[in-house]
C-alpha cells in the first residue's frame, strides 16, 4: 500500500495554503491527521476524510451537516489517487461553496507532490538495490548464486558478458572518514549523471568500486589503451568531486558472478602493485592489461617458490647496492625487448658500457642471456624484486 509521510504531507500543506486562503489538512488512510494548516489538529481522526475514503469519493460537509457529525468542520474531502489507489484524503476548511473551486487545484498539486516523491523513493530503492548487488559481488556473503543471478536478471545484467572491477581508493584520509564518504557519494551521482548504466558502490571506507562490461576479444595493446582512456574518463570526474588523493585501479574484465569477484580482487592487487612501482606518486591510474604479470606473480611473495626466485638476484643486488647501475641496465634491458641499441639509447650509454654491464650481470647471476629459459627466470625474478 501506498502511504503519504508526515514530512511530505506537511510539504503539501504548506504549498498549498500559499496559493489560497482556506485551511488545508492532509489525511492518511486511517483517517487520522498528518498535517494541518491548524497544528493542533494534526494526530485527531478527521470525520470527512473518513467518509470521503469510505465512499472512494470527494465528500462535502456544510456547516449543518458538520453540526451532526462530531469533530467535523465545514469544508471539502477529496482522495488522493497514486497509482491507481487511494493513498490518503485532501481536506480544505470553509464552507463548500467559498472553497469547492480551489479543490480540484489542490488535489492535483498533492497528487503531483505525491507522484515525485513516490519516484525519488523508487530511485532511491534502486539504487539501493544496484549498491547492495555489487557488495555482495565483492564480498560473497554466503548469499546463494541462484538468488545472486536472479538479482541480476532483476537489473537486467546479462552474467555472461565480461566485466571489469575499478576501484577507487582515497589515500591517507586518516580522521576524515565523514568527509570522505561525502566525496565519494558525490562522486558517485557524478557518475551516475554521465554513465546511468554504471553500478558503483561505497564498500569500505574510502573505496568505490565501479562494475562495468569490457572487451576481452582482440588484440592485448588496442585493449590495454582503451583501458587506459577508460581509467583516465573515470579518473577526471571522479577527482571533479574529491579533495583527497587517490588512486584507480582496473581489474581483469571475466564474466560470471566469481568472475566479477575475482576482477574485483584482481583490481586491488593491481593497485598495490602500481602503487609499490609508483616511486615518484605521479600515476594514478592502474589497468590490470599493463601490469598482469607483476600482478598474477605478486600470489608468489611469501612461498619457497619467491624465496628461490629472488635468490636468483641476490649477488646481483649485493654488488649493486650502491650505484644500481646493473639494476637499472637489467630493467631498461628488458624494457627495450632485449634490443641493445635501443636499451644503449634509452639509458644514455655507450654500446660497449652496455655489453659490459650485460656480461657483469650473467657472471654475478650465473645465467645465459641468450637461453631463453634463464632469460625467462632472470625476468621473473626482476618482477618480485
Amino acid at each position: 500500500m501506498l502511504t503519504i509521510d508526515t514530512s511530505l504531507a506537511q510539504d503539501i500543506v504548506q504549498r498549498t495554503m500559499h496559493i489560497m486562503p482556506f485551511k488545508v489538512n492532509v489525511i492518511d488512510v486511517r483517517g487520522v491527521i498528518l498535517a494541518s494548516g491548524s497544528p493542533e489538529r494534526i494526530g485527531d481522526l478527521h470525520p470527512g476524510a473518513q467518509l470521503a475514503l469510505a465512499r472512494r469519493d470527494s465528500v462535502e460537509i456544510d456547516a449543518i451537516a458538520a453540526s451532526k457529525l462530531p469533530g467535523a468542520k465545514p469544508g471539502i474531502n477529496l482522495p488522493l489517487m497514486l497509482r491507481g489507489e487511494i493513498c490518503g484524503v485532501v481536506g480544505l476548511t470553509g464552507e463548500p461553496e467559498a472553497v469547492r473551486q480551489f479543490g480540484a487545484l489542490v488535489r492535483v498539486m498533492a497528487e503531483m507532490m505525491l507522484e515525485q516523491a513516490q519516484l525519488v523513493r523508487e530511485l532511491q530503492h534502486e539504487k539501493r538495490y544496484r549498491e547492495e548487488f555489487l557488495f555482495q559481488l565483492v564480498y560473497r556473503t554466503g548469499i546463494p548464486d541462484a538468488s545472486m543471478q536472479a538479482w541480476a536478471a532483476r537489473l537486467a545484467l546479462d552474467l555472461r558478458l565480461a566485466r571489469a572491477m575499478f576501484v577507487l581508493e582515497v589515500q591517507d584520509f586518516g580522521e576524515r572518514l565523514e568527509q570522505v564518504l561525502g566525496e565519494l557519494q558525490q562522486v558517485q551521482a557524478a557518475l551516475a549523471q554521465r554513465w546511468p548504466e554504471l553500478l558503483t558502490a561505497v564498500v569500505s571506507p574510502g573505496e568505490l568500486v565501479i562494475l562495468e562490461a569490457f572487451p576481452v576479444a582482440g588484440p592485448q595493446q588496442p585493449r590495454a589503451a582503451l583501458a587506459q582512456k577508460r581509467l583516465v574518463e573515470l579518473q577526471q570526474v571522479a577527482q571533479s568531486s574529491l579533495q583527497s588523493p587517490c588512486t584507480l585501479a582496473m581489474g581483469v574484465a571475466l564474466p560470471g558472478l566469481d568472475g566479477a569477484t575475482a576482477s574485483y580482487q584482481s583490481a586491488k592487487q593491481t593497485a598495490r602493485v602500481g602503487r609499490s612501482r609508483n616511486t615518484t606518486g605521479e600515476q594514478q591510474v592502474f589497468s590490470y592489461l599493463d601490469l598482469s604479470l607483476p600482478v598474477l606473480l605478486s600470489g608468489l611473495q611469501d612461498g619457497w617458490q619467491a624465496e628461490q626466485l629472488r635468490q636468483t638476484l641476490s649477488r646481483l643486488l649485493q654488488h649493486d647496492r650502491k650505484s644500481g647501475a646493473l639494476m637499472r641496465t637489467l630493467a631498461a634491458w628488458f624494457r627495450n625487448h632485449s634490443h641493445a641499441t635501443a636499451t644503449a639509447k634509452a639509458l644514455h650509454i655507450h654500446r660497449n658500457t652496455l655489453d659490459y654491464r650485460l656480461q657483469k650481470i650473467a657472471e654475478l647471476t650465473g645465467l645465459d642471456l641468450d637461453d631463453t629459459d634463464d632469460r625467462l627466470l632472470l625476468y621473473v625474478a626482476l618482477q618480485l624484486n
